[in-house]
C-alpha cells in the first residue's frame, strides 16, 4: 500500500491555557504571550483520504465552517504544496470542540491536519514545525501537545514534565467570543492584568508556577459581562477557584479526578454549550491508519 492509498483517521484534542500573561502589541501585529498550555482530552476527530475533488464535509455529510478554508484543511494543502503533489484529498471533520470558546478547536483540528498530511505525503515533522505558525498561534503548540510553556506568539514551545494527579471541569457558557476583538478590546484597556489565583487553591504541582492568571479576562468580560457573572456562579456551586481559558468563554475548574469533574458539570447552571469532564492529555493529537 502507498501513502497515497491509506485512509488516515485523527484525534485533535482540545487546550486550556492554566496560565496566559500578554504583552503589548509587537510591530509585527501580534501580542507576546507566556503561560502554561495543557491539552485535554476533549477532542475533534479527522479522516482524510485520497479522492477525485478535494472536499472537506462533516462525519454526517453536512457542510463544514469555511469550506475548504476551513483551518484543518488548509493544513492539509500547506503540507501537500510543500511537498510538490497535486491531488486532491477528502476530509471528514466530525466537531466536539465548541468553536469559538477559547479551547483552540481550529488550531488542534490544524495540527491534527498537518500530522495526517505529514503521514500521508511523507513530511517531517521539521516541516510541520515550520508550517504550523503560519497557520495560527496556537497552532505550534497543538502539534507539540502536552504541558509545555508557551512564549513568543505562540511559536516558542518549551515541552515541561506532563502534569498529573488532577481532571478539568469545562463549561462553555451559551455565546462566542471573538479572540480578535478582545485582543482589540485589551489594547483599548491599556493592558490590563488578570486577577491571580490563590495558590494553595491548586493541585501540589502547580503552587509553585508562575503567571497562573489570565491577562485577557478584564478585556473578555468588558465584551461579554455575563461571563463574570457565570463564573461566580460556578465558584459558588463548586467552592474553588475558576479560570478562564484563553479569550474564553470557557470557564474551567480543578478537581481531583474525573468522577469529581463529572459531578461539579453536572450541576451547572442551564444554557451552557458544553458541560464535560476532561482529563489531562499527554499528546495534542493522534493518527491511525
Amino acid at each position: 500500500m502507498t501513502s497515497l492509498d491509506l485512509v488516515l483517521t485523527g484525534v485533535a484534542y482540545a487546550k486550556v491555557n492554566i496560565g496566559l500573561r500578554v504583552g503589548t502589541l509587537r510591530e509585527d501585529g501580534f501580542h507576546p504571550v507566556d503561560g502554561i498550555f495543557q491539552s485535554v482530552d476533549l477532542a475533534d476527530r479527522l479522516s482524510l483520504q485520497s479522492s477525485d475533488l478535494d472536499s472537506i464535509r462533516s462525519s454526517h455529510g453536512g457542510e463544514v465552517v469555511g469550506g475548504l478554508d476551513n483551518l484543518a484543511f488548509r493544513a492539509v494543502v500547506a503540507v501537500r504544496d510543500e511537498a510538490g503533489a497535486d491531488h486532491a484529498v477528502a476530509m471528514t471533520l466530525d466537531k466536539k470542540i465548541p468553536l469559538a470558546s477559547g479551547l483552540g478547536g481550529g488550531s488542534a483540528d490544524a495540527a491534527a491536519g498537518l500530522a495526517m498530511a505529514g503521514r500521508y505525503f511523507d513530511r517531517d515533522m521539521e516541516t510541520l514545525d515550520r508550517l504550523a505558525p503560519e497557520l495560527g498561534s496556537d497552532v505550534p503548540f497543538c502539534l507539540r501537545g502536552g504541558t509545555a510553556r508557551v512564549r513568543g506568539r505562540g511559536d516558542v514551545v518549551e515541552p515541561r514534565e506532563p502534569l498529573s494527579g488532577f481532571a478539568v471541569g469545562l463549561v462553555v457558557p451559551p455565546f462566542e467570543v471573538s479572540t480578535p476583538a478582545v485582543f482589540a478590546k485589551w489594547d483599548a484597556m491599556n493592558g490590563p492584568r488578570g486577577p491571580s489565583v490563590v495558590a494553595l487553591s491548586l493541585p501540589p504541582e502547580l503552587r509553585d508556577e508562575e503567571n497562573l492568571a489570565n491577562d485577557l479576562y478584564p478585556a473578555t468580560v468588558a465584551l461579554e459581562p455575563e461571563i463574570d457573572e457565570w463564573r461566580h456562579e460556578l465558584e459558588q456551586r463548586w467552592g474553588r477557584p475558576v479560570m478562564l481559558s484563553g479569550s474564553g468563554p470557557t470557564l474551567f475548574a480543578l478537581f481531583l479526578d474525573r468522577v469529581e469533574a463529572a459531578e461539579a458539570v453536572a450541576i451547572v447552571p442551564v444554557g451552557a454549550r458544553l458541560a464535560e469532564a476532561a482529563e489531562l492529555s499527554p499528546v495534542g493529537w493522534r493518527i491511525s491508519e
